[in-house]
């Protein structure tokens, strides 16, 4: 696989500094997704012990940092066929503005950094983000190619980042927290794989094996399943999970993670999103909004509870 031929690029994209480009190959607008290590600290009432928080910040840290050493891992690996992607092909590594040699050694760097970081704040929690690693590289070498399990991997991956938390701070989490995790990443998975073959066409497998495994129809099914599950799995969470208050007022959070689905699903049908979740997340206001509200009344209802 050679990826260090220079193709053609847009004018504008040739000037850009190279700091820019060596932090735009780390994707940290995709560092929202570590945000789920905090939601231990959160439902068991330590968000305002400035030790605990400083830890799950530097877990949090942590995890931003091996995950991007595991994008620029998997922009390497895909190179060639991330050029047939009208969105990817623009990606420092695809496009040519960072070779081979250049982006092995930010892997480098930010492993580590990221893995001595991890083992001071807690040995268990750096074998969590080793764990993590191991995965992530999996996915990016076999599981992406497997029909199903590829999404799963990505739904693991989130697990780990909600374990890491707990982890780091030597605390139990809700089972629930587990099954919402789950079940709210396959949804979003599966979204991204529907966004994915839509947008590819005939060249979808070109860009990705096992988008030719895959149908909308499927993948409807799919999201319509995960979708109900998950917000079935926080309905029960909200009134069954010992860790809140026993009035049940965390029930009053349900409507917002409907309407956050709902959103979404709007969103994949209507805007032609879910391709890129950290970048809808980031830009519709709505979503925003009520993802917002959610955390601020939850954390009020769990703290005055």
């Amino acid at each position: 696989m050679t990826i260090d031929r220079q193709p053609v690029l847009p004018a504008r994209l040739t000037y850009r500094s190279s700091l820019l480009v060596y932090i735009a190959a780390m994707r940290p607008k995709q560092w929202t997704k570590n945000a789920v290590v905090f939601a231990a600290l959160v439902f068991d009432h330590k968000l305002f012990d400035t030790g605990r928080l400083a830890t799950v910040i530097g877990a949090f840290l942590c995890f931003c940092l091996a995950s991007s050493a595991v994008y620029v891992v998997n922009d390497l690996r895909d190179a060639e066929s991330d050029r047939q992607h009208p969105r990817k092909r623009l990606r420092p590594i695809a496009s040519g503005q960072i070779n081979s040699r250049s982006a092995w050694a930010l892997v480098g760097l930010l492993l580590l950094v990221s893995i001595p970081a991890a083992l001071m704040l807690r040995p268990a929690f750096g074998a969590v983000l080793v764990g993590y690693l191991v995965l992530m590289t999996a996915y990016t070498f076999a599981l992406k190619h497997l029909v199903i399990v590829d999404v799963f991997a990505i739904s693991a991956g989130f697990v780990l980042r909600a374990a890491g938390g707990a982890v780091v701070l030597d605390i139990p989490i809700s089972p629930w927290l587990y099954v919402c995790t789950v079940l709210l990443s396959l949804f979003i998975g599966f979204g991204k794989r529907r966004n994915e073959l839509l947008l590819l066409d005939v060249g979808a497998a070109a860009h990705r094996r096992n988008l030719d495994e895959y149908s909308p129809e499927l993948l409807d099914q799919f999201i319509m399943i995960t979708a109900a599950a998950t917000i079935m799995a926080y309905s029960l969470y909200t009134f069954v999970a010992t860790n809140l208050p026993e009035n049940h007022s965390m029930m009053l959070t349900i409507p917002f993670v409907m309407y956050a689905i709902m959103r979404y699903l709007f969103l994949i049908h209507r805007r032609d999103g879910g391709g890129s979740p950290e970048q809808t997340l980031l830009t519709d206001f709505p979503l925003l909004g009520c993802i917002t509200l959610w955390g601020v009344v939850s954390v009020a209802i769990v703290y005055a509870g």
